[in-house]
């Protein structure tokens, strides 16, 4: 696969069936839909991407500027088609979101995944982010425990 073919753009609010359609097979049967509502494509379009190879999605990143802390902006979900992934479109998604966060004024980037999942901790640190202290720790990784919801990580990168 050749990284030249890949087409890369703003989403657009019908781009939402689309991710939903991909959702469970690219996190290989985990159901994680509806942490992905379809106002994220609706309403942080200007700093999200999609990509696509002939039409074909394969990988998408949500992000936006956080309206209440000037210097940073959030990667809220990547998706990468699991064929993708050796082939550094994970990483390229994210060099585009920290590009265009650099552009409104952000100077820090924060994501958020499960301390469980190693391969997405493994991606983030690859990419500079570093693991935040938590209140918790969960298999050795520092934690965020919030009451009605699972234990976090939060990761940081300049």
């Amino acid at each position: 696969m050749s990284c030249t073919t890949i087409t890369f753009r703003r989403p657009i609010a019908d781009d939402h069936e689309r991710v939903m359609a991909v959702m469970v097979g690219w996190w290989g049967g985990r159901d994680l839909r509806s942490m992905l509502p379809r106002i994220f494509f609706e309403h942080f379009r200007g700093t999200s991407l999609v990509a696509e190879h002939e039409d074909e999605l394969i990988g998408f990143l949500v992000g936006f500027p956080c309206p209440d802390h000037a210097e940073e902006a959030y990667i809220h979900f990547i998706g990468v088609h699991p064929d993708w992934r050796a082939a550094g479109l994970g990483r390229d998604l994210c060099q585009r979101f920290f590009r265009l966060a650099g552009a409104h004024g952000r100077t820090v980037v924060r994501s958020v995944t499960a301390p469980l999942n190693k391969g997405s901790i493994a991606f983030h640190s690859a990419l500079g982010f570093a693991i935040l202290p938590g209140d918790d720790e969960v298999d050795g990784v520092p934690s965020r425990s919030t009451p009605g919801l699972r234990a976090t990580i939060s990761c940081a990168s300049s």
